[in-house]
């Protein structure tokens, strides 16, 4: 390419000499000077590198200059540019490959893209790159492969990019196969495209059929590139298979089989939506309605339209019986002046009619309404910071021009706006209604609009703008139980929480001892209540609080003293002095908080030898001594001194002792030798055996109890055998109770009953007979069962 340096100088006659990195420059070598009038040019042919360089030009000691640079990007040749652009139409398993010539100053970089992603040296691609072309060899191809591959050609001076693609037979379309329509007459279904189209459109689609119970398929041919097909050559009540294919301009794919689709099936279509009335006359209901979303395999071929008057179980069909309607509308015109109905519709295919759908609402065969008037009586009910209350009267009917409110809708504006938004989407009833989530404190315009069949009626507003703030309400304190007065230790939290009512939102000012709280004191205002928090106190924060509610209707204060103090420090040393006889003047050192704590004072306490339990004999002194009476002598007294002040007790101080104890005499106490006692004795029965009698079939229980030490063996006897060993018994001795329970007496267990127990001291007998009675159960005159005995 060629470059040119031009430089216009205000004079004609001067002459200029041109320089190249400060070499003079002359017409020679591909470099031409030309002056044309004022203006001077440098003229370079076919620039290389050499040429590039600054260039200055002189002419008169003034001087200009310019820098020229020579690139070489890189560049590829439109007709290889083409041949690379065409799509690469391959076969699965084949090789793709790719090959693009160029040009340009070296190092070169070369970088190949599919779909985005840089390919890199693999198993499946290989890139061959030299300073003058590339070549992408992508190896046994898979239907993955196809998208756009994109070379890109990169030096020190520019990028160039190229783009070409690859092409693929499409795959298979998608099912499942869904059936829009079986009717006696046709079948009609439809499915999705092919997920992957192989680079290119699908251009038609290939379909086959097959009877159900034939082995032979039908080709039906191509069809357009729509995924839909009906077909009308059936029998009814077979059953068919389809195959379907998809086709592009590079082959056609594998197929995709349906399932069975049955032709001519009883198939009834379902409910359509309930029917709308659109308009109401005296004469004439005009009704819409929507097609059911089942039509039961087959097209919808008309409705009918059923009527009844409300309160009526009769239905009676308004069009005639074989002529259904084709559209969704009718315009029903057998009613009666004055009477209400309702409508119903039922939806009619090839096979019959269906369900009938649920009824419309209920509307009078009447000319249309009047549009009724503005309502009466409108009013602020109640408000809050985000809520109006409203309530207000129906208007009043006049025959002819008003007629009556069916309903109500609430619209606001707030005042510094021109639209009104509607506050209920559907008409309410009530004549009263509550408007949510405004602004606090903020101005809106306020207005109700009665409406019924006929439209809606003239607004009705107020004179003036509503605020959104509850009633005015002086401020005034709600909790009862607010403490005036507060104790806090030092370094705890003072925190003072005031609830109050107020309305609208009052301005609340907090002070300490008449002026400001200071900056470490935090204060949080809510609608309803303050709180003045100190998180670390201090004894400067003594003091009285003062909270001031204000609002426009009037004012509140409350006051609180706080007082931050300590557990306070014993007092110094205490002295005993006995100035009068029978008498102890106790005296101590102040404690050393008295001075920086004015509600500081002091208890006494009194211990004597004798009951050696401590008694308050002063409380609340506020100077350093007590005279204390009734000394007695003979005993020893102490004393003992405590600071107290709104947080409790110091430790105490502690006097020396007072006075003198007689000392007693030691008391003993001479005890007898203790005597050795034996307790070993024969056995003995202190509780007899009772004599039993028990029915036939029923338990008996037999105890007795011995005593005896060593502790006696016990053995029951029954006519003289033992009876220790027999599982049929049940026998315990515990702490000397012996018992022996047979759970279901016979005849067998009549006789003689013996215990016998020993020791190594001696033997001690206890005898007992027990007589078994048989007997049957019948109701006594009670309507009790009871048993009827008879001894065996």
């Amino acid at each position: 390419m060629s470059a040119e340096l031009s430089c216009k100088l205000s004079s004609k006659d001067c002459v200029g000499i041109w320089y190249k990195d400060g070499k003079k420059l002359e017409s020679k070598d591909g470099v031409t000077i030309v002056k044309n009038g004022a203006t001077h040019k440098l003229i370079i042919k076919k620039c290389t590198e050499e040429n590039s360089g600054t260039y200055k030009f002189e002419a008169d000691g003034r001087k200009s200059e310019a820098t020229l640079s020579v690139e070489d990007p890189p560049e590829i040749d439109t007709e290889a540019l083409g041949k690379f652009s065409e799509p690469v139409i391959v076969k699965a398993g084949e090789n793709a490959i790719f090959k693009l010539p160029f040009v340009g100053k070296e190092p070169i970089k070369v970088q190949w893209f599919k779909d985005g992603e840089e390919l890199l040296h693999g198993p499946s691609t290989r890139i061959e790159s030299s300073s003058t072309h590339s070549r992408l060899c992508l190896t046994k191809c898979q239907r993955k492969d196809t998208g756009e591959v994109k070379i890109k050609i990169k030096n020190e001076f520019a990028t160039v990019e190229a783009t070409s693609k690859t092409y693929h037979k499409p795959a298979p379309p998608q099912g499942p196969v869904e059936v829009v329509e079986s009717s006696l007459s046709a079948i009609e279904f439809k499915w999705r495209p092919p997920k992957d189209d192989g680079g290119c459109p699908v251009t038609n689609y290939n379909l086959e059929r097959q009877q159900l119970g034939r082995n032979t398929w039908i080709k039906i041919g191509d069809i357009p590139g729509q995924p839909i097909y009906r077909d009308t050559d059936i029998d009814r009540g077979r059953k068919y298979c389809y195959r379907i294919r998809a086709k592009n301009s590079e082959g056609i794919s594998d197929m995709m089989e349906s399932d069975d689709i049955a032709a001519g099936t009883l198939a009834f279509p379902g409910q359509p939506a309930s029917p709308k009335v659109v308009s109401a006359f005296k004469d004439c209901i005009n009704l819409a309605w929507l097609a059911p979303s089942n039509t039961g395999g087959g097209s919808i071929i008309g409705y009918n339209v059923e009527k009844r008057k409300k309160g009526s179980n009769l239905w009676s069909q308004v069009n005639p019986p074989d002529e259904p309607i084709r559209e969704k509308k009718y315009a029903v015109k057998d009613v009666m002046e004055g009477a209400e109905y309702e409508f119903r519709v039922v939806a009619i295919n090839t096979c019959g009619p269906g369900e009938p759908s649920c009824p419309s609402d209920c509307v009078f065969a009447r000319d249309p309404q009047k549009a009724p008037g503005k309502i009466r009586d409108l009013k602020v009910t109640d408000s809050s910071y985000t809520t109006l209350s409203l309530a207000w009267s129906k208007p009043k009917a006049v025959t002819g021009v008003e007629d009556e409110a069916k309903g109500y809708f609430v619209e606001i504006r707030p005042t510094d706006q021109l639209e009104w938004s509607r506050c209920n989407t559907s008409a309410v009833v009530q004549m009263s209604f509550t408007v949510v989530g405004l602004k606090s404190l903020a101005t809106y315009w306020v207005r109700v609009i009665a409406t019924n069949e006929g439209g809606e009626g003239l607004p009705q507003g107020f004179d003036n703008y509503l605020v959104a703030m509850p009633p005015p309400v002086k401020p005034k304190f709600t909790d009862r139980k607010m403490k005036s007065f507060m104790v806090v230790k030092a370094g705890n939290t003072v925190r003072v929480n005031i609830r109050f009512e107020a309305s609208p939102l009052p301005d609340i000012t907090w002070l300490k001892d008449g002026v400001p709280v200071s900056k470490h004191v935090t204060v949080t205002n809510s609608e309803k209540g303050s709180q003045l928090l100190i998180p670390s106190s201090e004894r400067s924060d003594n003091g009285i609080y003062t909270i001031i509610v204000k609002n426009m209707v009037g004012q509140d204060t409350f006051n609180v003293e706080v007082r931050v103090t300590d557990e306070p420090k014993p007092p110094g040393p205490v002295q005993l002095v006995q100035n009068v006889e029978g008498t102890v003047t106790v005296m101590w050192t102040p404690s050393p908080d008295e001075k920086r704590d004015d509600r500081l004072y002091y208890m006494v306490m009194k211990r004597d030898s004798v009951k050696r339990t401590w008694r308050t004999v002063a409380d609340r002194l506020f100077n350093h001594k007590f005279t204390i009476v009734n000394i007695m002598q003979g005993k020893e007294y102490f004393f003992r001194v405590f600071a107290k002040n709104d947080m409790g007790l110091s430790e105490p101080s502690e006097s020396p002792a007072w006075g003198t104890i007689k000392k007693k005499g030691k008391f003993v106490v001479n005890l007898p030798e203790p005597k050795i006692l034996d307790f070993q004795s024969a056995p003995k029965f202190t509780v007899p055996l009772k004599l039993h009698a028990a029915p036939n079939g029923y338990e008996c229980y037999m105890s007795c109890a011995v005593r005896g030490d060593p502790t006696p063996h016990v053995t029951w006897y029954c006519n003289n055998i033992s009876l220790n060993t027999n599982t049929n018994y049940y026998i315990t001795n515990t702490c000397g109770v012996c018992s022996m329970l047979i759970l279901r007496v016979g005849p067998k267990d009549t006789g003689e009953y013996k215990v016998v127990a020993e020791n190594p001291l001696g033997k001690a007998e206890c005898t007992t007979k027990l007589t078994v009675r048989g007997g049957f159960l019948c109701y006594n005159r009670t309507g009790y069962l009871e048993p009827i005995i008879q001894e065996y």
